[in-house]
């Protein structure tokens, strides 16, 4: 049987437990449990003192609690093995949204950095398929910078990079045409070295092979790949409140265009073919329900719990953008809808993932509608009123994208 002592968090709680502990020394473990009391913050230099394995326990206690002080102290520690494992804490912590303070980092050898020449970073917003780009630079010898350019998803983690050396001049144009672009964010460069952190670490984890230059690039920023996966606070009570008004993200200029992938896409415009050549006489009301009901069924059949944690996460990282342009009420509902995504709430179900897909009958409808105008508009065509409209193939001009059943495809 594995021993708790090679699983921090299985030796937190015997810790906690009083479990008996018979491969570590009496002495530190008795100080170990009183250490790992719920609420206690223990202080770098008690956990110093113990055994690495009961160090481990301490600061898994820490992340845990979402409190970041013992890592900060620990991860400048001169034991070696305690600051690898304060950092990997400090990792954890930071994506799970705690506010961290950047550890003191060496500068690299082939070029020294002083602090106050630090660079700022830019990072475009997230996509509905989960991409992003990533721009980080650091000042070089000979007053040149080194530049990152990096695209991100959040399926296979970093997918292209390009290195490089650009004048400082050059540098600035970059940073100023990125931010004119909109839709981009500045970052201090140690939250573009976590995002990068993360990418490459989910890059390990999936065996998506580094791009060329991306062990280089995390070299000379002194960054090391996140081994974890990414984790969300837990939900607020507040946040089911947040959860109602999840529909008004798809709103904003940045989510207008997040759509489902393009399979699901087609999945449920088989279904609404179904509702639309039914057999059975309905209203427009009973109609319309049965679309509603239809989207109601693929969301949530897509909304894995696999996939509600990677939506979750784009979420929480279109909050940060909506908090740094000051758009406060979308920031929140983003980061409650991201919480109860990350952690499996699902009544009521999230309407920011309902809109998601209501957003395709929408188009289907939009689309249909123009054509019917174009047909009307044509030579020869009937007057207005002289028929229903009719989502029929035989209704729709040559060139017009339809599904099986007839519905004008957006």
């Amino acid at each position: 049987m594995k021993s708790p002592a090679s699983d921090p968090r299985a030796l937190l709680d015997a810790l906690r437990a009083g479990t008996s502990l018979p491969d570590l020394p009496a002495d530190t473990v008795e100080t170990a449990r009183a250490l790992a009391r719920e609420g206690h913050v223990a202080t770098s230099a008690e956990v110093e003192a113990l055994p690495e394995p009961l160090a481990a326990a301490l600061l898994e206690a820490s992340v845990l609690a979402g409190q970041p002080a013992l890592a900060e102290g620990l991860s400048s520690s001169s034991l070696k093995p305690l600051a690898k494992l304060a950092k990997k804490a400090l990792y954890r912590l930071r994506s799970r949204g705690v506010a961290v303070a950047e550890a003191p980092r060496p500068a690299p050898t082939e070029s020294p950095i002083p602090a106050s020449d630090a660079l700022p970073a830019l990072a475009s917003i997230i996509t509905g398929r989960g991409e992003r780009a990533l721009v980080l630079g650091r000042s070089i010898r000979g007053g040149g910078v080194e530049v990152v350019q990096a695209l991100l998803t959040d399926e296979h983690g970093v997918i292209q990079l390009q290195l490089g050396e650009k004048g400082r001049g050059a540098w600035r144009r970059v940073i100023k045409e990125g931010l004119e672009q909109g839709g981009t964010m500045e970052l201090p460069v140690h939250e573009a070295a976590a995002l990068l952190a993360e990418a490459a670490g989910l890059n390990l984890r999936t065996h998506t092979p580094f791009p060329e230059g991306l062990d280089v690039a995390l070299r000379h920023f002194g960054i090391q790949p996140q081994l974890e996966p990414t984790a969300l606070p837990p939900p607020e009570p507040d946040d089911v409140r947040r959860s109602r008004e999840g529909d008004l993200l798809h709103e904003t200029s940045e989510m207008a265009a997040w759509l489902p992938p393009e399979p699901v896409v087609k999945r449920l415009l088989a279904k609404l073919d179904e509702v639309v050549v039914s057999p059975l006489a309905l209203s427009d009301v009973q109609r319309q329900d049965q679309l509603q009901s239809a989207v109601a069924s693929v969301a949530q059949d897509f909304f894995s719990p696999d996939m509600a944690r990677r939506y979750a996460l784009r979420l929480w990282r279109m909050a940060d953008f909506f908090e740094r342009t000051d758009r406060a009420r979308e920031a929140d509902v983003a980061r409650g809808e991201a919480r109860r995504l990350f952690h499996g709430a699902d009544q009521p179900f999230s309407r920011f993932a309902e809109r998601l897909f209501e957003k395709v009958l929408g188009l289907v409808a939009a689309a249909g509608a123009r054509a019917e105008a174009t047909a009307q508009r044509a030579p020869g065509a009937a007057p207005s009123g002289a028929r229903e409209p009719t989502l029929s193939a035989e209704a729709a001009p040559s060139q017009e994208r339809r599904s099986p059943g007839g519905l004008i495809l957006p």
